[in-house]
């Protein structure tokens, strides 16, 4: 066990990093040092878990072959997730569909893919608060970042070119990558619309 202190590096406050965080989908092609990545990996160390039990694991991937092999499983598991009909021909143009789609199409091409891992079944628990971490300490950094899940029908073929014990189960990916737009104040459904008081439905105080 280790104790760290927080990198000057990560000196954006708390606020500015959750209220200017966004899912980048657009990443360059550029490359992210080791030391950004240790920076990233230090803080998802950090996140809580279940009986301090430690069942998180990250895995990293950089190499160019892999992460192609792995774009042709991401974009697989993406379409296995859309209602039965839909493929790249006939998908609906609305905006809301394109974004992810793009992220699919052009998952080869980003510089680093992260893999959240439990080394358990069921942690998710243990497994996304440091992948939040991660992905907020990414934004202090300037590093894009997004949370997308994969599919079951991958699964085994994910395990097998990773190299995954059996008994592992991936929570999510999160492609890294310099964004080709900019960070900004998001626009999202205000808390007052999304938060209940002690039963359903039951707005809070603040309405």
């Amino acid at each position: 066990m280790v104790k760290l202190e927080p990198p000057e590096r990560l000196g954006m406050s708390l606020g500015e990093a959750m209220f200017t965080q966004r899912a980048i989908r657009r990443l360059r092609p550029d490359p992210v040092s080791d030391e950004d990545i240790r920076t990233l990996m230090d803080a998802a160390s950090k996140a809580p878990n279940a009986r301090n039990e430690h069942r998180g694991r990250f895995l990293v991937v950089r190499n160019r072959e892999k992460i192609r092999r792995f774009a042709e499983l991401y974009v697989e598991a993406w379409w296995a997730k859309q209602p039965e009909g839909w493929s790249p021909e006939n998908a609906p143009s609305g905006d809301k569909h394109l974004p992810p789609m793009r992220l699919a199409e052009a998952m080869k091409d980003v510089p680093v893919v992260v893999l959240a891992v439990s080394t358990s079944p069921g942690q998710a628990g243990s497994v996304l608060p440091a992948a939040q971490n991660l992905m907020l300490a990414a934004r202090a950094l300037g590093i894009g970042s997004v949370l997308t899940t994969l599919h079951p029908v991958v699964t085994d073929r994910i395990h097998e070119l990773f190299k995954l014990p059996p008994e592992t189960e991936v929570h999510c990916c999160i492609p890294l990558g310099y964004p080709e737009g900019r960070f900004g104040v998001t626009a999202r459904r205000p808390a007052s619309e999304t938060t209940y008081y002690d039963e359903w439905g039951n707005p809070p105080p603040w309405e």
